[in-house]
């Protein structure tokens, strides 16, 4: 195999061999591919694209070129990826759900990313939790537990690593084939029995439109299946934070209250509980824990109301060092910050628009995101208390509240959220949570 012969194949718009596309992956991961040729590489899948059929080569090559775990567990091995937004805590809500309806979930997780928070940074916000386990760690937590949410370890995908570092810095990320091969080479080295996608849409989202949207829950449903795992995608809404607070310790605390509050924290959860439900009742249909989605709800709200799975996630955080009372003292574990400060409303009306993009930005100003690689997490800071879409509200009523480390960063955060949020004299429609569904 030759390097240049495969980038000079993808260039002139021909899908290399399935051989080709296996060896230049192992070649990411040993070092036989430069990072030239890896840049090459990318940027002509990102111009010329792949088959249906190579798109699954690649990922399932990735994927190979580390761990794939495998399980001896008497329950079906579930997991949830969602492609990014703000206030999205789903996953700290979901997969100790799905734990306590019989299932096991392993769920690799990421950092945040640009505006969207990262589930690992919310997580370490708890004292004392640390989300990077070995293997064996990994999978005492899952037999105990029944869920696992924990960062890639070096053994994970190594292809993809070196591949998504090149495409950072040669304006190739947003390329469907490599986004798929990026995101299943990790997702299916869990080896899970069944997979949802949760795919934004919207102001707070990567993907802005319907077709971007759609586009990529197809492509990654079809190549999930291909390989062997049952997958199914919503395309939900991401045109509002899901929970009304942004921040790493402060949605943290929402997944908290929705967890011990019981069925009436169920009843106002709002989107942030409406989205879960239907993802989990859609796991569960393609896990055959549930026959039906209005059974896979029905599991998924009990799981919620009645404790149970508050009971598996205080037990996975207490494998992962932190506190082993955190369900009935989760406030004296969490972070805050040294300024706390009420943004008013400037006139009476209606919230008709809120821009998901610029909140996410400007919680990461405040330190609860990275403005480069290496930066310090402040996990207490970020933006409570968030009027949701269709809202009246009162000139000089809180539009939302404001946790940050100074004055000065407080004020920065004002004006963000004050132009973030769009008062108009008429109400707007609400849209609807869920859009699509694909599998």
């Amino acid at each position: 195999m030759d390097a240049r012969g495969i980038i000079s194949q993808l260039r002139s718009g021909q899908t290399p061999s399935d051989d080709a596309l296996t060896w230049f992956a192992q070649g990411l991961a040993n070092g036989a591919v430069s990072d030239a040729q890896a840049g090459a590489f990318a940027m002509a899948v990102c111009l010329q694209g792949l088959t249906v059929e190579g798109r699954r080569t690649l990922t399932l090559a990735m994927r190979d070129t580390g761990d794939v775990l495998t399980w001896g567990l008497d329950g079906p091995v579930l997991d949830k990826h969602s492609t990014g937004g703000v206030g999205d805590c789903v996953s700290l809500l979901l997969a100790p759900a799905l734990a306590a309806c019989g299932a096991y979930v392993p769920m690799i997780s990421g950092r945040g990313l640009g505006h969207t928070g990262g589930t690992l940074d919310k997580l370490e916000a708890i004292s004392g939790v640390s989300t990077s386990v070995s293997e064996d760690h990994l999978r005492q937590i899952v037999r105990d537990a029944g869920c696992a949410i924990v960062g890639a370890t070096a053994q994970i995908a190594p292809a993809d690593k070196r591949l998504y570092s090149v495409r950072d810095v040669t304006a190739t990320v947003d390329s469907l084939d490599l986004i798929t091969a990026s995101i299943l080479s990790k997702k299916l080295a869990a080896s899970p029995d069944a997979l949802v996608l949760d795919v934004k849409i919207g102001s707070g989202a990567f993907m802005k439109t319907a077709d971007q949207a759609r586009a990529l829950a197809v492509s990654l449903c079809e190549t999930a299946n291909a390989a062997g795992c049952r997958t199914a995608a919503l395309i939900t809404d991401m045109n509002q934070p899901l929970a009304p607070a942004l921040g790493n310790a402060l949605e943290v605390a929402e997944v908290m209250r929705v967890l011990t509050g019981g069925s009436a924290a169920m009843s106002t959860g709002g989107p942030l509980g409406e989205i879960t439900v239907a993802l989990g009742a859609e796991i569960l249909v393609q896990g055959r824990l549930a026959s039906d989605i209005v059974t896979g709800r029905e599991m998924i709200e009990a799981a919620l109301s009645d404790g149970r799975a508050a009971e598996r996630f205080e037990r996975m955080i207490a494998h992962m060092g932190g506190p082993a009372d955190f369900a009935a003292r989760w406030q004296d574990h969490l972070p805050g910050a040294e300024v706390v400060r009420d943004v008013a409303a400037l006139e009476t009306g209606y919230v008709a628009a809120m821009n998901g993009e610029a909140l996410g930005l400007a919680v990461v100003s405040l330190g609860g995101g990275r403005m480069v690689e290496g930066d310090q997490i402040h996990p207490g800071v970020g933006i409570s208390d968030l009027v949701r879409l269709g809202d009246l509200v009162d000139k000089g009523a809180p539009l939302a509240r404001i946790h940050a480390d100074s004055e000065a960063a407080a004020d920065v955060a004002e004006t963000a959220v004050r132009a973030a949020i769009g008062i108009a004299d008429a109400a707007p429609e609400r849209p609807s949570l869920v859009h699509e569904r694909i599998s």
